[in-house]
């Protein structure tokens, strides 16, 4: 896909545990490099609309991914996924290239509209896409690559979207969310042991419903309320989450064997003015409306970060009591931390007062600080610069 937001999934995933070793310096301040730890594994993650192509084939029913990349006059630089990798008619050879350089783990994404073409819970099941995961899954294993699973990446079923907004409608949603999920674990899980729920639900909130520069392609531009649709976005995938792991590790995890937990994405935030306090509290903001927006509720079991309370008031949904009892239950469920990190970018406090629909903070994010310093240098992507350092600090600060 040529569209940046596509692109940039398979870049960083770390499938375990987070394990982190203290950096040894010299007196010199020159870094020694440490090894990584025994049990560390080296892997990709992709997307099924990403690569998989045969947007049509074998029964797939269409998700949201599919009409919006058709859309006129198009949204994706006249690029679609109709084709893409052509993963599905080449998923053996694909394998075998796998195995031939090294992968021990990759996360590959199910598309729920392959296996469930209409998406809902009184909907018939496609047989030729549950197979086509199931030959996948085996093909892994029989060379030695670990399977992670990811139940949703973006793309929810069309037919749900009509029916109902999709995410728009948590109740729904969770129920038909529930029942996918249950599906892919009765079919997948005695081979399957490490789930992802959702990736990057940030990304679906914001982009999908707010910029619009992902599917829906939810914006003002179209007349979509702007103000309230990604934090209930947010909040179904949040409630939709907790249930399904609420499910697994209740119905299947004693048999199966396996875990769960979620993927939040999120770049590290250095100060723009470093004399600042105002741009000192915009970083820590910052990374509170990304990463503790979902962080908190779902690892904690918590409500939303008082921050976004105060600042975004009525605009941010409540959970009801039964909801913050799902999530008190389930924090400990989440086994391990998904983090998908790119870069690192510069945080400044702006003044004046913030567009209605805002949802940062108040806070402009950029590549270049007071001083004019770049945070690091750019890529073949406009919004990706190069900056390691963020992804330790990153991991101290989560």
């Amino acid at each position: 896909m040529a569209s940046p937001p596509m692109d940039v999934e398979a870049s960083m995933f770390s499938a375990g545990d987070i394990v982190s070793h203290d950096v040894q310096q010299d007196s010199d301040l020159t870094v020694k490099e440490l090894p990584l730890p025994s049990d560390f594994t080296w892997g990709a993650a992709t997307a099924a609309y990403q690569i998989e192509g045969a947007a049509f084939q074998d029964g797939k029913g269409e998700s949201i991914w599919d009409t919006y990349a058709h859309k006129e006059p198009s949204r994706t630089n006249n690029e679609n996924g109709d084709v893409a990798c052509d993963h599905y008619n080449r998923m053996p050879q694909d394998v075998e290239l796998m195995s031939a350089i090294g992968i021990e783990v990759y996360r590959f994404s199910i598309s729920w509209s392959r296996i469930i073409p209409l998406g809902g819970r009184e909907d018939p099941l496609n047989d030729q896409g549950l197979a086509f995961y199931g030959d996948l899954i085996d093909r892994l294993i029989a060379r030695g690559i670990q399977p992670v699973a990811t139940l949703f990446h973006w793309d929810p079923p069309q037919c749900l979207y009509d029916r109902y907004g999709a995410m728009l409608d948590t109740v729904e949603f969770r129920a038909d969310f529930e029942h996918y999920a249950r599906v892919c674990f009765t079919h997948f899980g005695d081979r399957v042991k490490r789930w992802i729920t959702f990736n990057e639900p940030y990304i679906t909130s914001i982009f999908g419903y707010l910029n619009g520069t992902l599917a829906p392609g939810h914006c003002k531009e179209v007349g979509t309320d702007t103000t309230t649709e990604p934090w209930l976005v947010g909040h179904t995938l949040i409630i939709s989450h907790a249930a399904v792991v609420k499910m697994y590790t209740s119905e299947f995890q004693s048999v199966q064997h396996g875990e769960i937990s979620i993927v939040l994405n999120g770049h590290f935030y250095e100060l723009w003015d470093a004399s600042s306090q105002f741009d000192r509290d915009a970083a820590e903001k910052r990374m509170i409306f990304y990463i503790g927006w979902f962080g908190d509720p779902i690892f904690q079991g918590a409500d939303y970060p008082q921050e976004m309370r105060e600042y975004l008031g009525s605009r941010l949904p409540f959970f009801t009591q039964d909801e913050m009892a799902l999530l008190h239950e389930t924090a400990s469920m989440n086994t391990f931390y998904g983090m998908n990190h790119y870069s690192t970018k510069y945080a400044r406090q702006l003044e004046g007062v913030p567009a209605p629909d805002d949802w940062t903070g108040n806070i402009q994010e950029t590549s270049v600080n007071s001083d004019g310093n770049e945070i690091g240098p750019p890529s073949g992507l406009a919004w990706l610069r190069l900056a390691p350092s963020g992804f330790r600090k990153l991991l101290n600060w989560v």
